[in-house]
């Protein structure tokens, strides 16, 4: 069992606690209002930071959307933190898994299509924590408008290569699992979009849930590659230092022994045959 299985792990720990901290920061702030909280007004005597008692007035304003909830200090700097450290996380485990399935396997246009996508929701998230909506809105929308289909996209991509490139029981179901989070997190997607272009009150507090599932889903998602990570080997980084290889994936192995495929390549004329094999 390899540590690599520790990276996949620990970032939906990271994520999903950070956001939650994050939300926790803003609710104590009175920054937004609770996710709980299903009643807003059109418009408040008194700002909500300013409001003290058991009952809250809420306006659109302070809807526990992951964005809004990161917008204002002191919780808007711990929320960047942790956009940028999971969008580094994200491209380091897309990069490796990529390099993993050449090596077990070989390259195909399912996992370029992958390791693509993986980034660009990257490049998307950075963009999100480190642009805040109440003060960038345009490059936020935009980086939101990039780290939500690219996202999706990846999952389903990546629920297609387990699938192709199952053998075991075990690898099915996987396959299976990264499938109903897949699905699961297409109709969080799709009801959050919905539901956030309305001007229902109650849509839109239902469209910063479904945000909030979608995310963690996604993050959970990433998870899962723990079970692939388990076994991956220093042959993993032979992959990543060399590039991209082949259809004969496992050519770094017979060049590591020499010339003609051993260490004495005059001891036998078969020999790389044999080593080949191996």
């Amino acid at each position: 069992m390899s540590l690599w299985m520790i990276l996949p792990v620990s970032l939906p720990v990271l994520t999903i606690t950070g956001i939650w901290v994050v939300y926790a920061m803003a609710l104590y702030n009175q920054h937004v209002c609770p996710v709980d909280n299903w009643l807003y007004n059109q418009s408040c005597e008194e700002d909500l930071y300013l409001q003290s008692g058991p009952t809250l007035c809420c306006t659109l304003d302070n809807v526990p959307l992951i964005s809004k909830c990161g917008t204002l200090p002191p919780e808007s700097c711990f929320f960047s933190l942790i956009c940028s450290t999971g969008s580094f996380m994200v491209m380091v485990i897309v990069l490796l898994r990529y390099a993993h399935v050449i090596e077990k396997h070989q390259n195909c246009v399912l996992n370029t299509a992958s390791l693509s996508t993986g980034w660009i929701c990257a490049a998307g998230l950075m963009m999100v924590g480190n642009f805040q909506v109440d003060n960038s809105k345009v490059l936020h929308y935009v980086g939101a408008g990039i780290a939500f289909p690219t996202s999706m996209l990846f999952v389903c991509v990546q629920s297609a290569l387990t699938y192709r490139l199952a053998k075991t029981q075990g690898e099915y179901n996987v396959a299976h699992l990264r499938l109903c989070m897949t699905l699961l997190a297409f109709v969080a997607l799709v009801l959050s979009g919905v539901f956030f272009c309305q001007e229902s009150f109650v849509l839109q507090h239902a469209s910063a849930i479904f945000e909030w599932l979608f995310c963690v889903i996604i993050m959970l998602f990433y998870g899962t590659f723990a079970f692939e990570f388990a076994g991956m080997s220093s042959d993993t980084m032979v992959v990543l230092a060399r590039g991209t290889l082949g259809p004969a994936g496992r050519e770094h192995k017979v060049d590591a022994l020499g010339p003609l495929g051993g260490p004495f390549p005059h001891s036998h004329p078969h020999q790389p045959e044999n080593m080949s094999i191996l």
